[in-house]
């Protein structure tokens, strides 16, 4: 299985990595979210997307509604991580193309409860 991570904290990203890894997971990075993009176009193949939504240059509502566009993207899983936490955020990045959704700080098991939400489980 392959992931991209995408947010422009390396601190992030690392967290992110360590969770995914044991699962059973290759994963690739991003700094903002056109980076993401590209990537998304470039790597033959991905099974999931975590992406941030405050970041330069693109953020995580821009790169989901960019990779929505893209008839063929549609049905990948991407996941929203950040810290806003109030309901209409959340909505939004739900109406914007988000698969499921996590909030800042959180922990492994969040992490992996979400994952498995989308069908991701342990090894």
């Amino acid at each position: 299985m392959r992931a991209l991570v995408i947010d422009d904290s390396a601190v992030t990203r690392k967290i992110i990595k360590q969770i995914l890894h044991p699962l059973g997971f290759e994963v690739f990075e991003a700094g903002d979210g056109q980076e993401g993009l590209n990537q998304v176009r470039d790597l033959d193949q991905l099974d999931l997307v975590l992406v941030d939504w405050n970041m330069p240059v693109m953020d995580g509502i821009q790169f989901l509604r960019a990779v929505r566009a893209q008839g063929a993207l549609s049905s990948l899983p991407i996941m929203m991580v950040s810290t806003n936490n109030d309901a209409e955020n959340v909505a939004t990045s739900l109406e914007a193309g988000a698969t499921e959704y996590i909030m800042k700080p959180f922990t492994p098991d969040m992490m992996r409860a979400k994952l498995e939400l989308l069908g991701f489980g342990q090894p």
